[in-house]
């Protein structure tokens, strides 16, 4: 979906929300999967593809990040990087539920595909400043009046080579690669749980006692001041360093790593789904249900079913 830039109030995740997104976009692009679709992708296209954690307005666009080089110059100006924050807000707004794409005030159009896994918007990955039509030099002109209008100073010789450079895109074309990156979006998504249960070097040893205490004894009913007392913690203090070391509860630990479990369970069609709850720890059906469909975005019988 492609629109005009307008004005919104956009999407503003609570900072427990944005650190756990910056934490998991860490994981996913140091992840094979990342690094090889990425060259692919920009290999094909000649677009750059970054994966942005979520309230990341304040990163401007630079040449280093392979981005289109008359943004980069805007970028270089105080009107046109308030602008291009603006537009990145807005974009996330449009994007919360599905591909979105914006057209900045020079015409050129910039997209974001979220990654989320069930109702929890994780990340966008990112990609555009292309046009949808040739450049031309009316259009131009209108941009680098409005550009005057602010006051920019700016090459404008630089930026109109820049502008005519611009990669341009058949509409077509370009929403059936924003339906690709879509797929992949929801590959992310799959992975994105597992990679999170993974141990950070640098967490403390509480942590990553814990961790282990909880792969060693995820099928049992394991309650919170007992997870603590293993790990020789008060309640509180460990509730308050576990959950600043890995962005979620240990409650939500816990779930996630059953959750995984599970998925390995359900690849097993002699098992019933039943059972897989109950041999995961979750202390009913329901529980069960809940739980993967949160986490995983879909029923444990549909994720069966589409393995």
């Amino acid at each position: 979906m492609t629109t005009e830039m307008l004005p919104g109030k956009a999407h503003t995740p609570s900072e427990g929300q944005a650190g756990r997104s910056r934490r998991v976009v860490e994981k996913l692009t140091s992840s094979q999967i990342y690094r090889d679709y990425k060259g692919a992708f920009e290999t094909v296209t000649g677009l750059s593809l970054t994966l942005r954690p979520l309230k990341a307005y304040e990163k401007a666009v630079t040449l280093d990040e392979g981005g289109n080089p008359f943004c980069a110059i805007m970028a270089r100006t105080n009107q046109g990087c308030a602008n291009c924050r603006k537009m990145q807000a807005d974009l996330e707004e449009e994007a919360e539920l599905g591909p979105g794409s914006l057209h900045c005030f020079a015409g050129l159009c910039d997209s974001a595909v979220p990654i989320r896994v069930g109702n929890e918007l994780i990340a966008f990955l990112r990609t555009g400043q292309i046009l949808l039509h040739q450049p031309n030099q009316e259009e131009f002109t209108r941009t680098t009046r409005q550009l005057l209008s602010w006051g920019a100073d700016v090459n404008l010789k630089a930026l109109e080579e820049a502008y005519f450079q611009t990669q341009v895109f058949d509409q077509a074309q370009y929403e059936a690669m924003l339906r690709l990156l879509a797929t992949f979006a929801e590959h992310l998504a799959t992975i994105s749980n597992s990679i999170e249960l993974e141990d950070d070097e640098q967490e403390p040893a509480l942590v990553s006692n814990a961790k282990r205490y909880i792969q060693d004894r995820f099928n049992e009913r394991i309650s919170l001041d007992e997870a603590a007392k293993a790990v020789n913690a008060s309640t509180r203090h460990f509730c308050k360093v576990f959950k600043q070391a890995t962005g979620i509860t240990f409650t939500d630990y816990l779930a996630r790593v059953r959750v995984e479990k599970a998925k390995h369970l359900l690849q097993n069609p002699h098992l019933r789904v039943s059972e897989i709850a109950f041999e995961t720890g979750f202390d009913s059906i329901s529980q069960f249900n809940r739980s993967f469909k949160r986490i995983a975005g879909t029923t444990p019988t549909q994720f069966r079913e589409e393995f």
